[in-house]
């Protein structure tokens, strides 16, 4: 069907439909039709008494009883349905506004309605993730209902396994929206098994053609050996993963190229790091290091680091923890500016697996 003959249809059923309107009918509506209205569905109420009322405990009485007077008057069963509609309406009113923002696409603003947390965090795996030398989990909490951070999990089904951190420009629901879209795209990218450069770089033409100008995405993109402890990486802008090594030592994992989003011919170049029995890597967004304390101090790396030290022996699940609570003591706020999001990996000999 043509755009014309779409529109001529529409218009013939708007005349159709509004054929019989007149604008007298309009002004009945909302005038003498409503006031009939009311004083019909208020018949005996007592007007002095709510005329003593301040006016915000009137306006709340008035609504009450304007709401108890026209369900009364319906049947017992069609109260029912009118209570679960209204009831239903709310809720969905909630659901719909937990987050929106503007999002543009070319020059225009666009209003977008916001995915809402749960959906967001189904998105993201959840628990540990353990297999045969390998450890990892990741922990994501957004500024806002909902955020642009995001982390993945990805087993290969040849035993490597494929962990990323992203952080889309922006808060809210066009940093949602558009981390949705690069999650997608990159998964559908990790089943054709290119190399981690290669795949960053196709990455980066689609968020080129598809995404805001006004937006980039920074993303770590890493691939696991656990039986060699390989990890071959692409670090795309983003702030360079913590190696912590189990002599005590620390390294940052810097190789890779510019943010995606940028140019589309950008290229990348992969790094490489061997991790040893007991070896963590802490991958976060800039969230955690530029997070302020009240005299604007940032947390830096310098307290991630503290921080992943003081908790090395634990759980991961327990120093991803103690990264937030660091954080949190940092800022002396449980409100954070900017999305927080780490995930660590870390190496096990295969009977330590699943601990």
């Amino acid at each position: 069907m043509t755009p014309v003959s779409r529109t001529s249809r529409l218009n013939t059923f708007l005349d159709s439909y509004t054929k019989d309107l007149t604008a007298e009918d309009l002004q009945r509506l909302f005038t003498r039709d409503t006031r009939d209205a009311y004083k019909f569905f208020t018949r005996g109420l007592d007007a002095d008494a709510l005329a003593r009322l301040p006016w915000h405990r009137r306006l709340v009485a008035e609504a009450r009883m304007l709401f108890m007077a026209f369900s009364m008057k319906l049947s017992p069963a069609r109260r029912v349905v009118f209570g679960g509609a209204l009831l239903l309406a709310v809720v969905g009113l909630v659901n719909l506004f937990r987050g929106f923002g503007i999002i543009e696409v070319g020059r225009l603003p666009f209003l977008s309605i916001g995915v809402p947390g749960d959906i967001q965090e189904a998105m993201l795996p959840s628990g540990v993730y353990s297999a045969s030398g390998v450890e990892t989990v990741g922990i994501s909490r957004p500024a806002n209902t909902v955020g642009g951070d995001f982390y993945d999990i990805l087993p290969l089904h040849d035993g490597r396994l494929v962990v990323a951190v992203g952080d889309v420009a922006g808060k809210g629901s066009p940093a949602a929206l558009l981390m949705a879209l690069l999650l997608a795209m990159m998964r559908t990218l990790v089943d054709e098994q290119l190399e981690p450069a290669d795949l960053v770089a196709r990455l980066n033409v689609q968020v080129c053609r598809h995404a805001p100008r006004s937006r980039f995405i920074t993303l770590f993109y890493g691939v696991y050996e656990a039986a060699s402890g390989a990890l071959t990486y692409v670090s795309a802008g983003h702030m360079p993963p913590l190696l912590l090594r189990a002599d005590g030592s620390c390294e940052r994992l810097t190789d890779g190229g510019i943010a995606l989003g940028m140019f589309e011919r950008s290229t990348y170049t992969t790094g490489r790091a061997m991790l040893q029995n007991g070896d963590l890597v802490a991958v976060y967004s800039d969230g955690i290091t530029e997070a302020e304390n009240p005299g604007g101090r940032p947390f830096d790396e310098v307290g991630l680091e503290a921080a992943l030290r003081l908790h090395a022996y634990d759980a991961l699940t327990a120093i991803g923890a103690g990264v937030v609570a660091a954080v949190e003591r940092h800022t002396d706020e449980k409100r954070f500016a900017d999305d927080l999001t780490v995930l660590l990996l870390r190496r096990t000999t295969p009977a330590a697996a699943g601990v």
